[in-house]
């Protein structure tokens, strides 16, 4: 489709189909088009701009953003019984501060992370429940995202981590995703 829309020449698009046939991974296949812009109507295109304000009241059920949502400049999250978890190992990061107001209880708030991405809670007022941020050190990258966690924690969780190992991944004992980009 790059190549059709002009985006690609014909020499250019000879040595990515090369390429291509030779990969090996999917990481391989993946570094092929990532300095290419996405085309209209391209899964990889962003459907708009960033929100100022995105607010999730859940009370006994459970939200998951995941996959390429844009990162918005505020988020106001009720979690009442039920858990909201925000996973940043994809978002669309169109600015550099993602300040989040939380109210938790008997709930949690799970914000899956990776390099670049600094977590700070110590905004949080706690009253029986829990705060967690891994690593605890931050990560070794440039920060991309910072995200500041304020509000109120009664008898919940607030957890930020790193993505998880897949089953398989654990059978082959292979280290954790970003493993090797912890201060710790």
């Amino acid at each position: 489709m790059a190549a059709g829309d002009g985006r690609l020449t014909a020499a250019e698009l000879d040595e990515r189909v090369e390429a291509a046939l030779t990969a090996r991974t999917g990481g391989e296949l993946a570094a092929l088009t990532a300095d290419l812009p996405a085309g209209p109507g391209q899964a990889g295109s962003v459907v708009g701009p960033a929100k100022d304000v995105v607010r999730l009241d859940y009370q006994g059920g459970n939200a998951t953003r995941r996959g390429q949502w844009v990162v918005p400049a505020r988020m106001e999250i009720r979690a009442v019984g039920g858990t909201v978890k925000l996973d940043f190992t994809d978002a669309v990061i169109t600015r550099p501060a993602l300040r989040i107001q939380a109210y938790v209880r008997g709930g949690g708030v799970v914000l899956v992370t990776r390099p670049g991405i600094e977590v700070d809670a110590d905004g949080i007022t706690v009253h029986g429940g829990t705060v967690r941020i891994q690593p605890r050190n931050g990560w070794k990258e440039p920060v991309l995202l910072a995200v500041e966690v304020s509000g109120e924690n009664h008898g919940g969780r607030v957890t930020a981590r790193p993505p998880r190992r897949t089953f398989r991944q654990w059978l082959l004992r292979e280290p954790r995703p970003h493993a090797r980009s912890f201060h710790d």
